[in-house]
């Protein structure tokens, strides 16, 4: 998942994964050992087991070993009805209980499937909710069934679904559903053991409105009929945030053979066009590290509202149209959730704790792809806007939160991890690597490792003990132990990581700065080339305060109000903001109206908090907005807004 700044792409500029184990389970998820810490200094790694604080489930006990789907799409209702058939290992043959995570379900049945086929009732409990990890299920399985049906319905305020009104979507006649189960949202729509250390196949039987196309991560029919009634397979074991779904007006157009394009009929023209460099990333990828293992895969364009920039779920990326701007500017989302093949999906995080080891090798991967394709300077300009970003944030971000691998009890919610942290310092501690080795040792190291875990989940401890046998003591004298456990274990950036430099944006920051000694904006000439990524420099490099003639002839210039540039956009508007350049009010409205994607928004939001009027300013667009919102930025915007109203009662 994207939901930091996405690195940019090409013609320019956003949660939501040592030796093989012997005692690896049929699931690809070694169960938790003594030795298995990914939160503590390796020197107390042996006194600590994998423990996933933000699940009830008891993967020592029990894992599930495939989930089997039976549901009804009800878009009056805003509900998914029937059934989830859990088939199971019972690892502990005195266990008598089976426990769960829900998030508001409306649990109705449980039964277990005797030795005859029929099916039997079993006791079971709901527990009140957790705010943040919803209600504990606990099932009474004296004999250890090997296959539990849990019949139940969803809410219609489920965390992890968004249903959408016709008027919401791109075609304004069909509705539109759609999930979004990382980080721990899958709870709310499916009861399971929703941990990433548990990982399974699936199939699922849904039925929909006909008028309606269904789809899932799972292996979707380019030439299925709109009927209403879909089977799908997932084959390779997941976790439990990768299941995803979606429904609505939805038609197929395809890239090459194993590729192509799911989105309403009004965008896929121009989506297809935007992603037609899908294939050569994918051969790209395959040529660094691997056979591309999940058979296809597929994008699915979501509307406005999807909170993030891309999710990863495997067969079939969900991906913002934010990105979709007609220049391919914004394309290496794809190359990002695309990465995520080999790094997370592939072999993932077993906590959240360990988040970086998803996420910031999925975007050190896409930085490769990106280079290989559009070039070293496009490599550079993401990975300078990405550290500035980060360079930033640590200057207010809690040192608990710069850690690569975090302590336990660090992270209250999963949702709130530092993306500074598992994105971009996570890549660059990729970088300085590769550095320190030459990409004819790391790029071997880094495929190894993806072939080595391949659908396991493991902890940051097991990433270093493979780390320790395979480079750093296999050609002693480049990098220490000890530089390793500072980017894993310390706070901020060690002091000696690769420097990030950018000719590109050295041009840039002259011509900005000419601007503001002389208040003349440079020729047409000089900017009429600029990447989207240049554009985003400069705007990032203006002074804080600027006079209301400044930012109308930047305007007056540029158009940066207004613009259909969401990267621009979220830089822009906060500008403005502070410094009370009531012009761009309008198209902020709009803007924030439109777009719920939450990386893109947010800035704006912080900003207009500040003060009593855009105070009150943010809380009238959010009012008209929130309807179109998924429940994650709701729950974001909200947050920010009550904060803000606690303050100003203080005051």
């Amino acid at each position: 998942m994207r939901s930091s700044l996405i690195a940019l792409s090409v013609a320019s500029v956003l949660l939501a994964g040592c030796p093989n184990d012997k005692t690896t389970t049929d699931a690809g998820t070694a169960p938790a050992t003594p030795a298995d810490s990914a939160a503590v200094k390796p020197d107390a790694a042996t006194a600590e087991k994998v423990v996933d604080e933000h699940s009830y489930a008891q993967p020592e006990k029990v894992q599930t070993q495939d989930v089997a789907l039976d549901l009804a799409v009800n878009f009056d209702k805003k509900i998914l009805t029937g059934t989830a058939t859990l088939g199971l290992q019972w690892l502990d043959k005195s266990a008598t209980e089976l426990t769960l995570d829900t998030r508001d379900l409306d649990i109705q049945k449980v039964e277990a499937e005797g030795a005859n086929g029929a099916w039997e009732p079993l006791k079971f409990k709901l527990d009140a909710a957790d705010k943040i990890l919803g209600s504990k299920l606990t099932i009474e399985t004296p004999n250890r069934p090997a296959k539990v049906r849990i019949t139940y319905a969803t809410s219609p305020n489920a965390s992890g679904l968004q249903w959408l009104e016709p008027s919401m979507t791109e075609g304004k006649k069909t509705p539109f559903m759609f999930s979004q189960s990382q980080q721990i949202h899958a709870r709310s729509w499916v009861p399971l053991q929703d941990t990433p250390m548990i990982r399974f196949t699936y199939t699922a039987h849904i039925t929909s409105p006909k008028d309606t196309m269904v789809l899932m991560s799972a292996d979707n029919d380019p030439k299925a009929a709109r009927d209403g009634d879909y089977s799908f397979k997932m084959p390779q074991k997941i976790p439990s945030y990768l299941m995803a779904i979606a429904a609505g007006d939805l038609v197929f157009k395809p890239i090459s053979e194993r590729s192509g394009v799911w989105a309403e009929p009004a965008m896929i023209d121009k989506a297809t066009a935007e992603f037609a460099d899908t294939e050569k990333m994918i051969a790209t990828a395959e040529k660094l590290y691997g056979k591309y293992r999940w058979d296809r895969y597929d994008m699915l364009v979501l509307p406005p509202s999807f909170p993030y920039g891309g999710m990863e779920n495997p067969r079939l990326t969900f991906a913002t149209p934010t990105v979709i701007v007609g220049d391919k500017s914004l394309v290496s989302l794809i190359a990002h959730e695309l990465a995520h093949s080999w790094s997370g999906n592939l072999v993932t995080f077993a906590t959240d704790k360990d988040a970086w080891l998803n996420e910031g090798l999925t975007t050190y991967v896409q930085s490769r792809i990106t280079e290989d394709l559009y070039g070293i300077d496009a490599k550079d300009m993401e990975n300078k806007i990405d550290r500035d970003e980060l360079e930033k944030e640590y200057k207010t971000l809690d040192p608990a939160l710069q850690r690569l691998s975090l302590k336990p009890g660090t992270l209250a919610d999963p949702d709130g991890s530092s993306s500074a942290t598992v994105y971009t310092k996570g890549a660059w501690f990729m970088q300085y690597l590769e550095n320190a080795y030459g990409r004819e040792v790391f790029d071997p190291f880094l495929r190894g490792y993806f072939d080595h875990f391949a659908f396991q989940s493991i902890p940051t401890a097991k990433f270093r003990a493979y780390l320790q046998e395979n480079l750093i003591d296999k050609y002693p004298g480049k990098v220490t132990m000890a530089q390793v456990d500072q980017w894993l274990f310390e706070p901020g950036i060690p002091a000696d990581a690769p420097k990030t430099t950018s000719a590109k944006f050295d041009a840039v920051d002259k011509v900005r700065t000419a601007w503001v000694d002389t208040k003349k904006l440079p020729a047409k000439t000089e900017t009429a080339k600029w990447s989207t990524q240049e554009w985003v420099h400069f705007v990032e490099g203006l002074p804080d305060t600027l006079s209301e003639e400044q930012l109308k002839a930047l305007d007056a210039a540029y158009k940066f109000t207004g613009t259909p540039n969401g990267e621009i956009a979220m830089r822009w508007y906060p500008l403005t903001v502070q410094n009370n350049y009531l012009a761009a009010r309008p198209e902020i409205a709009k803007f924030l109206e439109r777009v719920g994607r939450r990386k893109l928004i947010m800035p704006t939001y912080n900003a207009l908090v500040k003060t009593p009027d855009g105070l009150a300013f943010a809380k009238e667009v959010f009012a008209k907005a929130k309807p179109s919102y998924h429940p994650i930025t709701t729950g974001s915007v909200d947050a920010v807004i009550a904060e803000a109203e606690k303050g100003a009662t203080k005051q």
